[in-house]
């Protein structure tokens, strides 16, 4: 069974909108290789309908740029939305929000590598009430962003269990987490 990975990036104080306030000044050949190796792990990406907006303008500019860009723009895309209807941004498929569950346990049935999803917000959440989503690495990076926007800005709260640590040259440390994790025995 495929697995769905979420990558998301986070200030220290919670952050997960306004990355390019602050994420870019972090970026080093160490990030870059690991998050090469992360999208070339997946062959099918997953998002919700922002994102995926946000995603289209920005990489099908960079066509050609380098082979991160290129894989963005050819790898599958299936997006959750109840808006939108179709997708011009390489191969897409969208699905509706209420037909998410039982979609995307068919998509983790085919065969094919990882399913991979940016940011952390409402598909994500979906995700993780229907025990679809299997891994979670959050890139903690060394900045409090002032910023009020948050993971769990509406109160949205499930355990976790740390897996994996990844220390990054500049400071930034990937999490890796799998969903079920149980509070610490005090």
């Amino acid at each position: 069974m495929r697995k769905i990975v979420n990558s998301t990036y986070i200030s220290l104080d919670g952050d997960i909108e306004k990355l390019d306030q602050w994420s870019f000044d972090y970026w080093s050949d160490d990030l870059e290789r690991f998050a090469t190796k992360q999208l070339f792990a997946a062959d099918t990406l997953l998002m919700g309908r922002e994102t995926y907006e946000n995603f289209a303008s920005a990489w099908s500019g960079r066509a050609g740029a380098d082979e991160f860009a290129d894989r963005m723009n050819a790898i599958d895309k299936v997006v959750i939305s109840d808006t939108l209807t179709g997708g011009d941004w390489g191969p897409t498929t969208v699905v509706s929000r209420a037909g998410v569950a039982a979609a995307i346990t068919a998509l983790k049935g085919q065969p094919g590598g990882d399913i991979l999803m940016y940011g952390f917000g409402p598909v994500a959440k979906t995700l993780l009430a229907h025990d679809l989503l299997d891994e979670v690495r959050f890139w903690v990076h060394p900045v409090i962003a002032g910023s009020s926007s948050s993971l769990a800005a509406d109160g949205f709260m499930h355990r976790l269990k740390l897996v994996r640590t990844d220390a990054m040259d500049t400071g930034v440390v990937v999490l890796s987490y799998t969903p079920g994790g149980a509070p610490a025995a005090s």
